[in-house]
């Protein structure tokens, strides 16, 4: 089987496409990479090149949730059209829902990992404007013309179902590899990871409660807060030096306003860490009782939960062991070989000719 999947080098979404398809390549199929949203860098093309068989194809392309992304997205789906007739895929994979409603001689499942409208719903409040109402219609057209539609959690299914009117879609949730979080010494320090720049990952209320910690807080990503005691900007790091410092860490906060699912979560899970998270469905989902859950701008709650695991050391390991059994079960082997029976459910839908159809599954 060939697998054409398209991804972006912005966030998760590469991390979870790479780990997926170094999974499937165990299992004997070939993956053709789409790369968009800025070329990969160094560390990302050898995450790539790490996955037996694996082609990379890169662009600089937009994103749709990009500032003016309109006729990169127009360049996007001819580029697609281009790799899909001379690749001849099986299956087109997409972690951009948008580009599902192409026709490119193969069943497409299309992946709602995140969304601008779910997004905006849990940090900003309402409606997003009318400003994305193009995106909101190419979202829903993409979903509605997808064999199968794909969700990392039952609240993002419940999500896509809200704003786009999506029924009988998939969960299948995101998995990581142990390979490079076994737990080590743990010292005496909070860790946390992500987008700075995005309000959802709400890394703000770190800044604001690190004054107040005994434990100094060490953050990963690829922007700058304003100097804040107690609180240290590592600036991007390559994800081996990322898993270097999570299984270091003792805690690891995420206070977010909107996570879909949280891969950094996970690989601080595998690394033995005691978790910190905000208060949303998903995360209980993802985590049930192997985390602490604060109000993601409760800052007293959050300073709270983070001293309080700082002063108790056989609750934070306890804490900590729980998370890692949590993570362990999700394994790259379970998401791969539910991805192949959607793959093989979304081709038996596209043989009758029913587009427009989420293939229906119960779980």
């Amino acid at each position: 089987m060939r697998v054409l999947m398209t991804t972006d080098t912005v966030g998760g979404v590469w991390t979870y496409a790479v780990e997926l398809s170094h999974a499937l390549a165990e299992r004997g199929v070939e993956v053709a990479l789409a790369a968009m949203g800025g070329r990969p860098s160094a560390d990302q093309r050898a995450e790539a090149y790490a996955v037996p068989g694996l082609e990379l194809h890169e662009s600089a392309l937009r994103l749709p949730w990009m500032p003016e992304p309109w006729a990169d997205v127009e360049r996007a789906r001819h580029w697609l059209r281009e790799l899909a007739a001379r690749l001849r895929p099986d299956v087109v994979h997409h972690n951009e829902p948008v580009y599902a409603s192409l026709d490119l001689g193969a069943p497409a499942v299309a992946v709602g990992h995140s969304c601008v409208c779910s997004w905006w719903e849990s940090v900003r409040g309402g409606r997003a404007p009318a400003e994305w109402d193009r995106y909101r219609t190419a979202m829903a057209d993409g979903l509605a013309a997808a064999h199968a539609v794909v969700a990392p959690t039952v609240a993002m299914r419940s999500a896509l179902e809200r704003h786009y009117g999506v029924h009988g879609a998939h969960v299948v949730p995101n998995a990581r590899s142990p390979r490079h979080f076994r737990p080590g010494c743990k010292e005496p320090f909070v860790m946390a990871a992500g987008r700075l720049w995005d309000e959802a990952k709400n890394v703000a209320a770190l800044a604001a409660v690190a004054p107040g910690l005994e434990w100094p807080v060490f953050v990963a990503g690829d922007a700058r807060l304003a100097r804040t005691p107690n609180f240290h900007h590592l600036g991007r790091l390559p994800s081996r030096v990322l898993a270097y410092w999570v299984v270091r860490a003792s805690i690891y906060a995420h206070p977010a306003r909107y996570e879909p699912f949280g891969l950094g979560v996970l690989e601080a899970g595998l690394g033995g860490c005691a978790l910190v998270l905000g208060d949303l469905p998903s995360l209980r989902e993802v985590w049930d009782d192997a985390a602490l859950y604060v109000p993601p701008d409760d800052h007293a709650a959050l300073r709270e939960a983070l001293a309080g695991l700082a002063a108790d050391g056989p609750g934070r390991e306890a804490l900590g062991r729980r998370a890692r059994e949590r993570a362990l079960a999700y394994a790259p082997a379970r998401m791969a070989a539910r991805y192949l029976e959607i793959y093989a459910a979304a081709g038996a839908a596209s043989r009758p000719g029913r587009p427009g159809e989420a293939v229906a599954c119960a779980s």
